[in-house]
């Protein structure tokens, strides 16, 4: 039986309990996310995703590199800045 995990920001510590009907209807609506993949969903993470999809949609991207040694060249160029 699947898991659901209430932050205790919300439970404020205490047991939750959720009548089978409602869990079912839950279950159906509610995005399932590996374990694994739990870090990709994080707030912190989800914030990197937008700031770089907002980079991309505005062009503020480095050019293709043909070599590796290009791009740890451009890479301590930019750590010096």
């Amino acid at each position: 039986m699947p898991t659901i995990t209430i932050p205790k920001k919300i439970t404020n510590g205490n047991t939750v309990t959720i009548p089978r009907k409602e869990y079912e209807d839950l279950l159906r609506i509610a995005r399932i996310i590996p374990k694994s993949q739990e870090w990709f969903w994080s707030a912190e993470w989800q914030k990197k995703e937008h700031e770089a999809e907002n980079d991309i949609k505005f062009g503020k991207m480095s050019k293709p590199y043909r070599t590796r040694r290009e791009l740890v060249f451009a890479l301590h160029k930019l750590k010096k800045q």
